[in-house]
């Protein structure tokens, strides 16, 4: 609805709200009853001074996303959903461009796992990293790889899926991980992490990041590709008996370090936001989060860190992995030995959807 264009005082209370007795002067932008940049294209309406009837021919209320699902939060005029897990993201109505009828995304699968005991293997890759920042986030708080378009919505349901992370091998002498399992929602779609392989195999499996090579090339990451990139390769590895170094799996952020004689790749860097710099949902107050970091590699001698963002440590020689940080998307710490008897496991993912409200 919007106001008439040969307006009483009464249409303008009836688009905009307001109590009797009324005057003019009630209705200035950004007031209590006229959010700041409501359409009026016989405007702009004042936010101080001279005000006429005029101005309010045509003018329309802001209005707003109004949704359920997940876990909510509130951030200053933002509604933040977080799912850890399946769900749905129903949207009960739509707003308007004065107000929001579209929303930002963060949508991270799962990692990749690594190979079982026995099985020196390359680190598992980040699962993919899809991010948008249309509305709220100046740098550097959200990160660089953020889409600065948000995604429209209209009155249904979305549901979610969040990825599982690759599980470990699951037994002795098995040399390649699982990849980790894409994330969705609506018409994005992350992919899971590159698995880490061994010796056998050689070369790092593709995923959102690329898991790490034992022998051969790191997995290529952002696969499929989409722009902005969700992910990065993983490092290369090479094997010298009895030195040996397995590549780091990929990262959001970076690719995964190289793995060499006597020494193993570090794993690539997530990236981050702050999704709720008020309340810091999921985080401490004000608080940047990184996702997606890739998991470590390792040689006989050496666990090599996993990236920032939740990636898993690599194992020296009869130590043991560490996996991804649960719902981060986090790749797995690379094994090495007999310590590592089924390997280790991906970082499950998540999705967070956030708008304005008010």
């Amino acid at each position: 609805m919007a106001v008439p264009s040969n307006p009483k005082l009464s249409d303008i209370q009836t688009e905009f709200g307001g109590s009797n007795p009324i005057e003019l002067t009630e209705y200035y932008s950004g007031g209590p009853l006229v959010p700041a940049g409501s359409p009026a294209p016989n405007g702009p309406i004042p936010s101080s001074g001279q005000i006429s009837m005029g101005q309010f021919r045509c003018a329309v209320n802001a209005a707003f996303i109004c949704a359920s699902g997940g876990t909510i939060t509130t951030s200053g005029d933002y509604k933040i959903h977080t799912f850890t897990g399946p769900g749905t993201f129903t949207v009960n109505s739509v707003g308007n461009p004065a107000g929001s009828n579209s929303v930002d995304y963060l949508v991270i699968a799962g990692g990749g796992g690594t190979g079982g005991r026995n099985c020196q293997t390359g680190a598992g890759g980040a699962g993919g990293f899809r991010l948008s920042n249309s509305t709220c986030m100046p740098a550097p708080l959200t990160s660089p790889l953020a889409n600065p378009t948000g995604l429209p919505v209209s009155a249904t349901g979305y549901p979610i899926t969040v990825g599982a992370g690759g599980p470990p091998a699951g037994a002795p002498d098995q040399p390649s991980g699982i990849q980790g399992s894409p994330s969705t929602f609506s018409t994005i779609t992350s992919a899971g992490g590159g698995k880490g392989t061994g010796a056998t195999i050689g070369a790092g499996h593709p995923g959102g990041s690329g898991g790490g090579g034992m022998t051969g090339s790191g997995g290529t990451g952002n696969q499929p590709p989409v722009s902005p990139s969700q992910g990065n390769p993983g490092g290369p590895g090479s094997w010298n008996p009895p030195e040996y170094g397995s590549g780091g799996g990929g990262g959001a952020g970076a690719s995964g370090s190289p793995g060499g004689t006597g020494g193993a790749g570090a794993g690539g860097i997530g990236s981050y936001t702050v999704i709720n710099p008020a309340k810091g949902t999921p985080g401490p107050v004000g608080s940047t989060r990184y996702f997606a970091g890739g998991g470590g590699g390792a040689s006989e001698n050496q666990g090599a860190s996993g990236g920032a963002g939740g990636g898993g440590n690599g194992a020296a020689n009869g130590g043991t992995s560490t996996g991804g940080t649960a719902n981060t998307g986090s790749g797995a710490g690379s094994g090495n030995g007999p310590g590592d008897a089924d390997g280790s496991g991906g970082g499950s993912g998540i999705v967070i959807i956030r708008y304005k409200f008010q």
